[in-house]
């Protein structure tokens, strides 16, 4: 399953292949979802200056985490750090994972949340919240590896209101040792 592909840390160097795999995989993801408008009028060269600023300016408790196919090519990743607004139950937060969609079901998806989540713990953080699009097919990957619905929202894309649900692991450690048992 885990053939021909790795997982590292990654730098601000990846600022371009990271925002091509963003981009892309909004527009397949959220086709249908979030207006078209909005996705194809999507920039590689703004996003990648958003990932830029993201690196420059964090902090060590920030990480993100790159998967790669067997040429190199970034195919995905996932970021996270300290929660970004006070939650009484979460203080940190997996702020991204995008995998590009003939990727997909490979178990990268649960190799980068595990990096997240390990290197949230490594910072002192305890439980990790993510806030994703109700209708994102991936809210069935959240629950599947232990996250629950704990929180909803609303957010505004391309002039669309759209509900957002709030998925939590509010033991950390706990959920990494379950991992570990269950692969």
């Amino acid at each position: 399953m885990h053939t021909g592909y790795s997982i590292r840390r990654a730098t601000v160097d990846d600022a371009a292949a990271v925002a091509r795999v963003h981009v892309d995989s909004w527009r397949t993801t959220y086709r249908g979802i979030v207006p078209d408008a909005f996705l194809d009028g999507m920039s590689y060269a703004e996003s990648e200056a958003r990932w830029r600023r993201r690196f420059e300016q964090s902090s060590e408790k920030y990480a993100m985490f790159v998967a790669q196919d067997e040429t190199g090519r970034i195919v995905g990743f996932a970021d996270g750090g300290p929660i970004r607004k006070a939650d009484p139950d979460f203080d940190g937060e997996l702020y991204a994972i995008y995998l590009l969609e003939a990727h997909q079901r490979r178990g990268l998806g649960r190799r980068l949340l595990r990096q997240v989540a390990e290197h949230l713990v490594q910072h002192g953080m305890h439980g990790m919240l993510i806030w994703a699009l109700a209708d994102n097919p991936a809210c069935q990957f959240y629950a599947v590896m232990g996250g629950r619905p704990v929180r909803e929202g609303e957010l505004e894309v391309g002039g669309k209101w759209l509900k957002e649900v709030g998925y939590g692991w509010p033991d950390l450690t706990g959920w990494l040792r379950m991992q570990v048992t269950q692969h």
